[in-house]
């Protein structure tokens, strides 16, 4: 008989105890009846994906009766491995997890010493701690792995195939296994059948039920036809005259049939409620393509080709062939050989992102302009096809390639270069000579020494190439050369507003007499309105940089001879009847009035105001210093070049040198004091080292050195003049203002850079190495400018504390007409109602354009109008 404490204990862990209870319960199932659910988790996922859908009726019946006869065997087998546990044996468990077992020792007597009192207390206290031990037991896990009985994981094949059905199947797809089997039902009911019509999916109709339609069926060609059989096999046969088959056909008793839809015919169904059908194929026609209105060519010849297509249930893609219409091409100067064979270009036809494809219009969008056949006689083939693999008719259409027109005369001669070397290799040593030609003169041709050496460059490669069998990739790299060449001349490098505005114009010009296109002349147009605007505002900021630099003195207006004032209004109205000329044909009168037109803004100039202001600020100083420094440095550049291009071309600068002892070889600034050029002139030029404090004095070295130069011809000169201006570029650095600051330690950092480039260019020299001296000094300019620019940031942000006396100076200029005749309204509106910068911005924006102004003055590439124009600027501060 159990002790009252054992009954005590027991009922304090009864919920142990009963999971314990329920955890056995699930062990022993799992392990008896792990194949059973194996079994029934197989059959259940095939069912719910459908597999009994797709299998002979056959393999249906045959797989039901393994599965029942599996399932059956699984259920047999685990009744008689499965024993129900007992509520003792979870106790026993229980108890057996505990230390000691507790419960065991609850349910004990004591066997001996029950009538010794101390006996008796050593145990009760032994129970007492039993079950204090008992108290704090928790329920044992059941140990459900099966691993030793399925050592081949068999349980987990059938898991995997059930998750798989739930997440991709359906399980009402479950009781479509008794249509496919044959249900007693149908058996009962007579024979039935159902069938669907499912036409192809390009054509975005609808699946039918055929039980539904009526007798006379339209459907289109390739629809795919479905039937199945119920009841007993043979009861109903199929009949069809559709799909033109001749070989492999099926027993027409079979109870799944399907096949697609080919010709007109009939489809019948013979049997009790059978049915007959009169099928009419809809024919699908090929599709049409044809080259709708509008074809436009940008002026960077991207060419928008649009075209119209049609079909009766969408166009799936098409293609444009281009060929050379070699009939029709002017076979003379680097045409006259036969070419080389090149294939047709085929480029996609773009298609409708969205929406139907039936009928559109869309717009084929290309470059061509780097194609050899670029501006030659062309067919185009358009060709479009649909999803039947149907291609339309070709449309085809005769015209000259769309590409980029070059306007500029030297771009547009490697351009036509560059066609003949892509026409045939042959052409290899004619292009060479004619590109030979072209560098015979280079002072004159090219506006750069970079264009020059790369020019040289591809006139070498090219002879090479052309002396040694030249290859397809050599060929392809020369023309790849002349044609960023070719680019860069006919864009240039222009980033001031003059020299934009001169550009425009001559492009303009050559366009009219060239016979550009009407959207050509358009954008040209365009440019030279955007450029002149920019010339426009240009002008007008300077001249409220100089009312506010020169106070009253600006005040003083020029003779009507000495200026011409315009309004904006006046040269927008010019340039609008330009273009009214050019688009009525009239080109002789528009060529006379962009003649005007550039003789009024080259008569336009900013008002000049008196000299002889008295001594500038430090920082002043180090600018006019690093600009002298610039165009000193510009100068050696020039001769270095010189000298180069001498030893490529002995004697072509003869005759020449004294012209451009004006400009180059450092003599820029002597040209903006002519006192100061005169004096030089009649000094030794040993005896000439730039000192503090005395302007135009490296001029004059830069003028007597570059004379001594073009007699001596010898590159230590260079090295020499090099050094010198080196050692005055360190003068100027410790000199430099503004040290703390952020810019002015920005500057001092740019000089630094400068200085070492100068030190590369003066080693260079002296080791005659010509083109590495030309690169470093170009570097050496570079961080000048830098320096320079930093060094005018350091000004700005100094005078930013002085808006309010620059408005007291912008006050005594009684009239405050700017250099195009414009008169500042209340608000800063001028009468062309454009803004201008009130305020501390003017200072800013007044030395930035100052620093620009400089910059540009050293770079001896433009243009000689624009660098007389920039040091008339410079002569006034």
């Amino acid at each position: 008989m159990a002790s009252p404490r054992y009954s005590e204990t027991r009922a304090r862990i009864r919920p142990a105890l009963r999971l314990t209870y329920v955890g056995m319960w699930a062990e022993r199932i799992t392990r008896a009846f792990w194949p059973f659910w194996s079994v029934v988790f197989v059959a259940l996922g095939l069912l719910m994906l459908g597999l009994q859908d797709f299998a002979p009726v056959e393999a249906v019946w045959a797989g039901g009766v393994v599965t029942v006869g599996a399932g059956l065997w699984a259920l047999v087998s685990g009744l008689r491995q499965f024993r129900a546990p007992l509520v003792d044996e979870a106790e026993a468990r229980l108890d057996a997890r505990l230390k000691g077992r507790p419960l065991q020792t609850l349910r004990d007597a004591q066997a001996i010493g029950e009538a010794d009192p101390a006996s008796r207390a050593v145990w009760e206290a032994h129970q007492a701690r039993m079950a204090a031990r008992a108290a704090g037991a928790t329920a044992v896990a059941p140990d459900l792995r099966v691993s030793q009985r399925d050592p081949f994981a068999l349980r987990y094949i059938a898991v995997l195939l059930l998750a798989t059905a739930l997440l991709f199947g359906s399980i009402w797809r479950v009781g479509s296994v008794t249509d496919a089997a044959g249900n007693g039902a149908a058996l009962a009911s007579g024979p039935t059948w159902e069938g669907w019509v499912e036409p192809p999916a390009y054509t975005g109709l609808p699946t039918l039920y055929l039980a539904d339609q009526s007798d006379q069926l339209e459907i289109p060609e390739g629809s795919r036809i479905t039937l199945r059989l119920y009841g007993e096999v043979g009861a109903l046969t199929i009949a069809e005259t559709v799909s033109g088959r001749t070989e492999d056909l099926p027993a027409a008793s079979d109870p799944a049939q399907s096949f697609d839809v080919a010709t007109d015919g009939q489809l019948t169904i013979d049997g009790p409620g059978g049915r007959s059908f009169d099928v009419a194929v809809l024919q699908d026609n090929p599709p049409l393509v044809q080259v709708a209105e509008g074809l436009e060519v940008s002026a960077m010849g991207e060419m928008s080709f649009p075209f119209r297509a049609q079909d009766d249930f969408g166009i799936r893609s098409g293609e444009a062939v281009i060929s050379l219409d070699l009939a029709a091409v002017d076979r003379r100067y680097g045409l006259a050989r036969a070419p080389e064979e090149r294939e047709d270009i085929v480029v996609p036809l773009p298609m409708p992102i969205t929406g139907a494809r039936e009928e559109f219009i869309e717009t084929l969008i290309e470059n061509f302009s780097e194609h050899p056949w670029s501006n030659l006689p062309v067919r185009f083939t358009l060709k479009v096809t649909d999803d039947l693999e149907q291609s339309s008719e070709p449309a085809e259409v005769e015209m000259a390639l769309p590409g980029r027109r070059f306007f500029d005369p030297l771009a547009a001669s490697l351009i036509e270069q560059r066609r003949a070397l892509l026409w045939t290799r042959e052409n290899a040593a004619d292009v060479a000579q004619v590109l030979r030609a072209v560098t015979h003169d280079a002072d004159n041709v090219f506006r750069s020494a970079t264009q020059y050496l790369r020019m040289r460059t591809i006139q070498r490669r090219l002879e090479t190439f052309a002396a040694f069998d030249m290859t397809v990739e050599q060929r392809d790299e020369i023309a790849q050369a002349l044609w960023d060449l070719a680019v860069i001349l006919e864009d240039g490098d222009i980033n001031d507003a003059l020299a934009r505005l001169q550009r425009a114009q001559d492009r303009l010009e050559e366009a009219m007499r060239n016979g550009a296109s009407d959207q050509e002349i358009a954008e040209l147009m365009q440019e030279l309105r955007e450029a002149t605007d920019d010339y426009l505002r240009q002008l007008t900021q300077q001249a409220q940089r100089d009312a506010e630099q020169n106070g009253q003195q600006q005040g003083q207006q020029q003779s009507p001879g000495e200026q011409m004032e315009m309004s904006q209004n006046d040269l927008q109205e010019m340039m609008d009847r330009i273009q009214e000329l050019m688009e009525q044909g009239r080109m002789a009168e528009a060529q006379e009035a962009l003649r005007q037109l550039q003789e009024l803004m080259e008569n336009m100039q900013v008002t000049q105001g008196q000299q002889g202001q008295g001594q500038g600020s430090p920082g002043q100083e180090a600018m006019e210093g690093l600009a002298e420094t610039l165009r000193e440095q510009q100068g050696l550049s020039d001769q270095a070049f010189r000298d180069l291009q001498e030893q490529f071309n002995p004697g072509a600068n003869q005759g020449e040198s004294q012209g451009n002892q004006g400009r180059n070889g450092g003599q820029g600034q002597g040209e903006s004091h002519e006192g100061q050029q005169g004096q030089g002139q009649g000094q030794n030029s040993q005896g000439q080292q730039g000192q503090p404090g005395q302007p135009g004095q490296q001029g004059q070295q830069g003028q007597q050195q570059g004379q001594g130069q073009g007699e001596q011809g010898l590159e230590g000169q260079l090295a020499d003049r090099q050094q010198a201006l080196r050692q005055e570029l360190e003068r100027q650095r410790n000199g430099l203002p503004g040290a703390g600051s952020e810019a002015g330690d920005a500057a001092r950092e740019a000089l630094e850079e400068a200085d070492r480039a100068m030190r590369g260019a003066e080693d260079a020299l002296r080791q005659d190495d010509l083109p590495e001296a030309i690169d470093r000094q170009a570097d050496a300019m570079d961080a000048l400018r830098e320096g320079m620019r930093n060094l005018g940031e350091m000004m700005a942000e100094q005078q930013q504390g002085q808006g309010e006396q620059g408005n007291q100076q912008s006050a005594q200029n009684p009239t405050g007409n700017d250099p195009l005749g414009r008169t500042p309204g209340s608000e800063g509106n001028m009468s062309s109602n454009e803004n201008l910068l009130q305020g501390e911005d003017v200072y800013r924006r007044a030395r930035e354009l100052l620093d620009e102004i400089r910059r540009r003055t050293g770079d001896s590439e433009r243009p000689d109008i624009e660098l007389e124009y920039l040091e008339r600027l410079l002569d006034r501060f």
